[in-house]
């Protein structure tokens, strides 16, 4: 491609709206614009990087055996509402009201296509001798997202490759759920990026594996706890911490139990300004309603609950916060001022909470706390459980070794679903014997959108982009000095054809521009080789060849340009 043919309006400044690199780069570099928030235009140059993304997802989901298909974008809402999910994505999902005729048709925009491909398979499979099959798609993908914000990262339409495995067994789940995480591992090693794949919350249907691959950067949403020995990784959400149950005994020289009054103080923060006390001493007490039954979860004021492990510890299906007139009636009092002693509920602990000496916690009464709380004597339990999030320096469940915490951004996500899908939408399989089951499926998202960005996002330097060569825009542009200068321009041609012929992806600046400008270029799009034809050089016979990560480029004899070139992008 000639640069004069194509489109691609570069930026000097940085856009004042542009909150992190990755969105300054790319639009800085002519790949992206900005339509309206959460929607952008893919410009020649980002919508190359997709599409070669697009082709190494191909490539590696057809080598793990799944089928490419094309689901429509618009789904009926019956679907939606058969599975529950116009209640539980609420208004992220995107809801339209057609008229066709003299009736009126709810549709909803796919912000992911479960519902749509279960209803197909089943109308289309009814025996095992058809399963197991995993089908895929890449498609654009709509959410009512109510912050868009970093660029592509975030926004209401965005492209995704999604996968559905549908199997007769937990063998066959599990044999496509580790195909699937061996293609991802391949997809992102190929596409240049750096990833770990980290655990991750399942949620009560599902099965009990779940993993997102997460891109490490300075600037992703997500908290990843990991460790450097053992290789353990994990999301917030899911991590488990190598903290031992607590021993249950009352500490010896304990204070005595006393009532204070604090009045209008429902928060750890206020008591522990109106007490003088630091969180650390706080017995942090939250009811919630596990299958519908009221239970009372106990962690330290500094730390925070984690509701998966809640769940998990009580064996319950559903877990929320409890309503204000439960909280009555199993303390006594209003919100705010709930306590262990005296609760009138199951209880359980966080291993933390065993060890504080002398706590502050709610009275079970209105505007009142006490203090010098202790375990065995004042309040009991059986045993503790690992009930709160993770916190840098938590030992490794693994090696026993303090943890660190990393941001990331995700890239893609793998999940055993079972059957809730199929339950709903009546996917069903005659088994070798003629009973009817449910299929078990899982399903596999990546987002491309986000490999483009996350590559963006974690390789640049103060010039610009840095592209791997397997993403990048263009794997070599070929720079003349001087378009009027005919040797140059003819020395450029050949260069330019002869790369092509190759089936280089190369790009021709034939612009009547200033060297400075071309080379600024460059380096802010990032592309991997650059090719630098000038009037002096020709004289000598050389043309100069730069990696964007080198620091200095080569000079190279003319008759080996491009066997130089290829050399350095097979490398």
């Amino acid at each position: 491609m000639r640069w004069s043919q194509t489109f691609i309006p570069t930026m000097k400044e940085n856009p004042a709206d542009a909150e992190v690199p990755s969105h300054r780069l790319m639009l800085r570099a002519g790949m992206i614009r900005q339509l309206m928030a959460g929607a952008y235009t893919y410009l020649p140059l980002g919508w190359k990087s997709i599409r070669k993304a697009e082709a190494i997802i191909r490539e590696e989901m057809e080598r793990a055996g799944a089928a490419e298909m094309h689901m429509p974008a618009l789904s009926p809402i019956e679907l939606w509402e058969r599975t529950g999910r116009v209640e539980s994505f609420g208004n992220v999902l995107i809801r339209l009201s057609l008229k066709r005729g003299d009736r009126k048709v709810e549709l909803a925009l796919g912000p992911t296509h479960e519902e749509i491909v279960t209803d197909l398979v089943a109308r289309h499979v009814s025996s095992h001798r058809q399963l197991p099959i995993t089908l895929y798609q890449i498609q654009t993908k709509f959410r009512n997202e109510e912050r868009p914000r970093f660029g592509v990262l975030r926004t209401s339409e965005f492209l995704m490759k999604d996968a559905y495995s549908f199997g007769t067994s937990l063998e066959q789940l599990n044999a496509a759920y580790q195909a699937m995480y061996d293609a991802y591992c391949r997809i992102f090693e190929r596409c240049g990026l750096k990833y770990l794949p980290v655990e991750a919350e399942s949620g009560p249907i599902g099965g009990d594996a779940s993993h997102e691959f997460m891109a490490p950067a300075d600037n992703g949403e997500d908290r990843i706890v990991y460790c450097e020995s053992s290789g353990y990784a994990a999301n917030l959400e899911r991590a488990e911490t190598g903290r031992k149950p607590a021993k249950i005994a009352t500490p010896k020289g304990t204070s005595e139990m006393k009532k204070v009054s604090t009045p209008n103080a429902t928060s750890i923060e206020q008591v522990s300004r109106l007490l003088d006390l630091s969180p650390e001493r706080f017995i942090k007490t939250l009811i919630y309603l596990a299958d519908g039954k009221p239970i009372a979860v106990l962690i330290r004021g500094d730390h925070e609950a984690n509701e998966g492990k809640v769940r998990r510890a009580v064996g319950a299906s559903s877990l929320e916060l409890a309503d204000e007139e439960s909280i009555r009636k199993v303390t006594g009092a209003p919100i705010g001022f709930a306590g262990p002693v005296g609760i009138k509920c199951h209880v359980i602990a966080d291993h933390d909470v065993a060890l504080i000496r002398d706590a502050v916690t709610g009275a079970n009464e209105g505007d009142a706390h006490l203090t010098g709380v202790n375990i065995g004597r004042d309040w009991k339990v059986e045993t503790t459980h690992d009930l709160r999030n993770a916190v840098e320096g938590d030992p490794d469940p693994k090696s026993g070794e303090p943890m660190k915490f990393v941001h990331g951004i995700e890239i893609g996500h793998v999940f055993k679903l079972g059957t809730k899908y199929s339950d709903a939408l009546g996917a069903t399989f005659l088994d070798e014997t003629g009973e009817r089951k449910p299929i078990i499926m899982g399903c596999y998202g990546i987002g491309v959108n986000r490999i483009v960005a996350a590559l963006a996002e974690t390789c640049h330097d103060e010039k610009g982009l840095k592209w791997p060569v397997a993403i990048a825009p263009y794997e070599v542009v070929v720079v003349p000095l001087n378009m009027k200068d005919a040797a140059v321009r003819e020395a450029a041609e050949a260069i330019y054809v002869e790369l092509k012929e190759t089936r280089s992806d190369v790009l021709l600046d034939d612009r009547d521009e200033r060297p400075g400008v071309k080379f600024n270029d460059a380096d802010l799009i990032g592309f991997p080789v650059r090719v630098v034809i000038g009037g002096k050089g020709l004289a000598e016979g050389v043309v100069e060849i730069k990696r964007r990560t080198d620091e200095q480029p080569e000079k190279v004899p003319l008759a080996s340009v491009v066997a130089r070139i290829r050399e350095l992008l097979n490398a």
